[in-house]
């Protein structure tokens, strides 16, 4: 059971293992995408359709139906990775081996919906994938196992997922037959040591300059590719976004949001600690420049505060 496109790399781990290991994939249905619109399979799907494995795509796996149909697949172990619907009881208790699921954090900590983008956002200096025996909780259940990696200074939301999809598929292939072997001891999580990862909204990405240099620069890489770091950018007319994609800290003091520097060697702005040198910026509906490139088309000076 999966959707997301990090849930693939699960997928292939497990098609690796032998072509009779997969009984039947199940993840959401087709949803409309793109500038036209049109329907648009989940990344898993893709990968299940070239693998030749039977696909399910349940509106809700609450459906009667649907549960009859993964009743009749009696599977020994579902796994889970990024499925997007939470599981009923009725299918936790299926299968003989339960439910496992893969997820991106080192559990207890950053339970829920994103792990990867509240662990940078908290400056952690490391992460990991968990292999867990799913309960009725929000990821509550016991571990089975535990990788643990570093998060490099400059990692996004983006690249940080992609190393730890990886990861998860690594592990999962190199936990699941040893847990069905009976040689993994399910270990209960300290529910006092846990700490909650909630969705992220759009509105997170809202800038606020009274903000340290550090947290801002850590939002833009915990919001790198979605929703970005924005501020509202005022033009004869009309108000764009204008999102910024990198910056680097300088240990520089000013009244928050006050351009602090605007010239070739680039755009400095203060923060509530430190300030922040922009590096690549973008007004909606434009592409990607540099500080240089924006300011060669727009009349900043030092003294003016920025949105």
């Amino acid at each position: 059971m999966g959707t997301a496109q990090w849930a693939c790399a699960s997928l292939k781990a497990l098609l690796a293992s032998g072509p009779d290991a997969v009984a039947a994939v199940v993840t959401q249905p087709d949803r409309p995408g793109g500038r036209d619109m049109k329907l648009r399979p989940p990344p898993v799907k893709s990968v299940a359709g070239e693998a030749g494995l039977r696909v399910l795509q349940p509106e809700s796996v609450r459906d009667p139906a649907f549960a009859a149909e993964l009743e009749a697949l009696r599977p020994e172990v579902i796994v889970v990775a990024a499925y997007g619907q939470i599981l009923p009881r009725a299918a936790l208790d299926l299968p003989r081996f339960g439910c496992v699921n893969v997820h991106a954090s080192l559990l207890p900590k950053y339970r829920g919906a994103a792990p990867i983008q509240w662990a940078i956002l908290d400056n952690e200096p490391v992460t990991g994938v968990s292999i867990m025996r799913m309960a009725a909780g929000l990821d509550t259940g016991d571990i089975l196992n535990q990788c643990v990696t570093p998060i490099g200074p400059d990692e996004t939301a983006d690249m940080l997922g992609e190393r730890l999809a990886v990861m998860g598929g690594e592990l999962l292939a190199a936990t699941l037959p040893l847990y069905v072997a009976g040689a993994i001891t399910p270990q209960p999580q300290d529910n006092t040591a846990a700490t909650y990862a909630r969705k992220i909204t759009k509105a997170d990405g809202r800038l606020d300059w009274s903000r340290s240099a550090l947290e801002l620069r850590n939002r833009m890489r915990a919001f790198n590719p979605w929703p970005g770091v924005f501020m509202n950018w005022a033009e004869p007319g009309r108000q764009r976004l204008l999102k910024i994609w990198s910056a680097r800290i300088e240990r520089r003091q000013g009244p928050p949001g006050e351009v602090l520097q605007a010239d070739k060697g680039g755009l400095l702005v203060a923060c509530g600690t430190d300030a922040l040198r922009i590096e690549q910026l973008q007004l909606e509906g434009g592409r990607k420049m540099t500080a240089a490139e924006f300011l060669a088309g727009h009349d900043i000076k030092p003294g003016a505060r920025m949105p």
